[in-house]
């Protein structure tokens, strides 16, 4: 038995999800608490907040936690934070609570999620944060739209989480805790392990990616999102199907973990990177892959800024490093995947392969190229394809490198 990794600026993991046992009686109790329905990205912070995996948090952010994030990647105790992980209301309800009160934290859905105890109450500068964390104030960014269409007032307190969601019934097997892959990692010995994190089904160069980081590590996690996404992009059931259907036959036995976790994607390019980074340490990796256009969206970041992000951060930030990997492509004149630290071709023998540019091919009826991914992640994805209604299409549109 190997021991992974410390959790982020903890010696031990810190769920705040209620005990089994105790959680019929929080349940009760929070069925007779004045009510607030949090957004998705809300729920997924929340849940990510009851198994840990925002490890040392103790609930949502406060005034300064929250400036101190978005101005210095710094909670107001001097950790490293890359992003803020808050809760917003109305000013109109906010008007109505009082500090010390509890609060029961509901999904759209009206499931009971968490007890909020209400420690501060606190405008925030939108603009700011969406320049120092998405550095964009563009309202077409998925990002920055949904922190303008969030409340004027953000809500500060400890949590006591209730609920894990649907995710363990939608994706058993897959939705693991921080706690449950760590044992995993233990149980197989692995000292070194990289992440992979995904949004998308894994094209041959993501395939690549993770191959190149098994060279160097002793396993890889595939860790793919469950949460939310932006309209156009393959839904969290499809895409593990066809993650399953890749590391079943095209990688070697035990060499890999797939699993999921709960988050929506922000967005956020070089910010999200290092969140991805530091949750991952909570689930017991020592390194992040990060490739291409990490966690961006359209051509808002530069195809590296992510990796660069790395080199800014003061030392000791950050236990987890990254594992940063250049361009990837198929190459015809070497017959396989390379880079462009690997390959001495030119573009005109390389098919960049991207996952905006799968899904254009397939939602169009395109061709694949045989290169661009393993015939039985395609049987998988035009399957989905062909079952959306004409009103389920989303227009692809390329930017960037994806375009070419």
């Amino acid at each position: 038995m190997s021991h992974p990794i410390a959790p982020h600026g903890s010696a031990q993991l810190r769920p705040l999800l209620v005990p089994a046992e105790e959680r019929i009686a929080a349940l009760a109790h929070a069925a007779t608490l004045p009510r607030l329905t949090v957004s998705s990205r809300e729920a997924g912070d929340i849940i990510m907040l009851g198994i840990g995996g925002f490890t040392p948090l103790s609930g949502f952010m406060g005034h300064a936690d929250w400036h101190g994030v978005v101005t210095e990647m710094k909670l107001a105790s001097g950790l490293f934070w890359p992003i803020p992980i808050t809760l917003s209301t109305s000013a109109e309800q906010a008007e109505g609570l009082a500090l010390g009160q509890e609060l029961a934290l509901a999904d759209a859905a009206g499931n009971l999620l968490a007890i909020l105890t209400l420690e501060e109450k606190y405008r925030i500068d939108k603009a700011l944060e969406a320049r120092e964390v998405f550095r964009t104030e563009d309202p077409a960014h998925p990002g920055v739209a949904a922190l303008y269409a969030q409340g004027e007032v953000n809500l500060g307190g400890s949590l006591r989480v209730l609920s894990e969601g649907d995710f363990p019934e939608r994706f058993p097997g897959v939705y693991l805790t921080p706690a449950q892959t760590r044992g995993l990692i233990a149980e197989r010995g692995w000292k070194t392990v990289a992440a992979f994190q995904t949004r998308n089904p894994m094209h041959r160069s993501h395939e690549y990616l993770a191959k190149i980081a098994l060279e160097v590590c002793d396993g890889v996690l595939i860790h793919s999102l469950l949460g939310n996404l932006k309209a156009g992009d393959i839904p969290s059931e499809v895409r593990v199907q066809a993650i399953d259907a890749l590391t079943g036959k095209y990688f070697v036995e035990d060499s890999v973990i797939s699993a999921g976790y709960p988050l929506d994607m922000r967005y956020a390019g070089p910010r999200e990177a290092l969140l991805h980074a530091l949750f991952r340490q909570n689930y017991g990796c020592t390194h992040l892959i990060v490739g291409r256009d990490h966690a961006g969206v359209g051509d808002y970041y530069g195809p590296f800024d992510a990796q660069r992000v790395f080199d800014e951060l003061p030392a000791g930030s950050l236990l987890t490093q990254p594992l940063k990997i250049d361009w990837t492509f198929w190459c015809e004149a070497c017959a396989s995947m390379a880079s462009t630290k690997t390959c001495p071709h030119d573009a005109s023998q390389r098919l960049l392969l991207s996952g905006s540019k799968l899904r254009k091919l397939l939602s169009e009826g395109g061709e694949v190229p045989a290169q661009f991914s393993r015939p039985e992640v395609l049987d998988i994805l035009r399957a989905y394809y062909a079952g959306l209604e004409a009103h389920e299409r989303v227009e692809v549109t390329l930017v960037g490198a994806s375009a070419k």
